[in-house]
């Protein structure tokens, strides 16, 4: 057996660990530690389990050595209450403060095709508020569907184990996950391609008529976020006022859809991650440190004037 054999695992693995750790830097961090120990250990696997069961319990066990003793991962309305426009926003916070967003092109597709409101930047903080045990418990358990009795094995653990723990995980995530995450409507790509297009017009009463009334902007690394339609208009004509003349170029991230927002002289500005909901854009996640964001996701890392 050679290490030939685990490189398939890799993008699923990488969807698990970034459901644990929430980062994709510590994801893949992660994975490509499995992968070491994994290659290794292949002389002494004598193929007692699965193989993919040993790698997920190397990489359960490597998240868990991660999670030690760190802070949970978060969103800025996980943080504070909602801001007001008129503001600038203050210090920006550590990149270990965030949930991160991650590229599809870096989880395995079949996954993102079949379950990807389970890599959505709202499930994903919700998953932080978990003890990482729990954490590991529930995701095998409710995302990749494996039995109670496999996850007891992977966890050197009981099968009553497993299902209380399951039991204390769906609570905590009933109290802290508000409306459950949705795929795509038909609909919804119309409403991209017109976002896109009053996004670069800057056409304000365009752009606000496609915000549902509790729309929310996010703008990590700083914690000032902002709820409800005027106050967003009312900071992309003051403080974002920058953001006029941008050009975007449509990605994916989480398993929803993304843009790659460029500065009017080409320069990165933001990714933004957006949510929908009800047939209009109901969150705007804007990734400002665009030195990690656009070679992690292959954007360029600028755009020429006449691009």
């Amino acid at each position: 057996m050679t290490e030939d054999v685990l490189e398939p695992y890799r993008r699923e693995l990488t969807g698990y660990c970034y459901r644990m750790l929430g980062s994709a830097f510590e994801a893949e961090d992660a994975v490509q530690e499995t992968m070491i120990r994994a290659w290794r250990g292949l002389d002494r696997f004598e193929g007692r389990s699965a193989l993919r069961s040993w790698l997920y319990r190397i990489a359960t066990n490597v998240c868990l050595t991660t999670l030690d003793g760190n802070k949970r991962r978060a969103r800025p309305m996980d943080l504070t209450t909602a801001g007001t426009p008129e503001f600038p926003p203050g210090a920006p916070l550590p990149e270990s403060t965030w949930v991160e967003p991650i590229p599809d092109s870096r989880l395995d597709p079949a996954e993102v095709a079949q379950a990807r409101e389970s890599v959505r930047l709202a499930f994903v903080a919700a998953l932080q508020h978990l003890p990482p045990r729990q954490r590991a418990v529930l995701i095998l358990r409710e995302v990749l569907s494996w039995r109670a009795s496999e996850v007891a094995e992977l966890l050197d653990t009981t099968v009553p184990s497993v299902n209380s723990a399951l039991q204390r995980a769906r609570a905590t995530l009933a109290n802290v996950q508000g409306e459950a995450p949705r795929r795509l409507e038909p609909g919804d790509e119309r409403l991209l391609t017109r976002y896109m297009v009053a996004f670069e017009a800057y056409d304000l009463d365009a752009l606000t008529a496609l915000l549902h009334e509790e729309a929310t902007l996010t703008m990590p690394p700083f914690d000032l976020w902002l709820r409800g339609t005027p106050h967003i208009r009312a900071w992309l004509t003051g403080h974002g006022i920058g953001c006029r003349g941008s050009r975007l170029i449509p990605t994916r991230a989480n398993g929803a859809p993304a843009f790659a927002q460029y500065r009017p002289g080409g320069e990165p500005w933001a990714l933004q991650v957006i949510e929908t909901r009800d047939g209009r854009i109901s969150g705007i996640n804007a990734f400002l440190e665009t030195e990690r964001w656009f070679p992690l996701f292959d954007l360029p890392p600028k755009l020429s004037p006449e691009a």
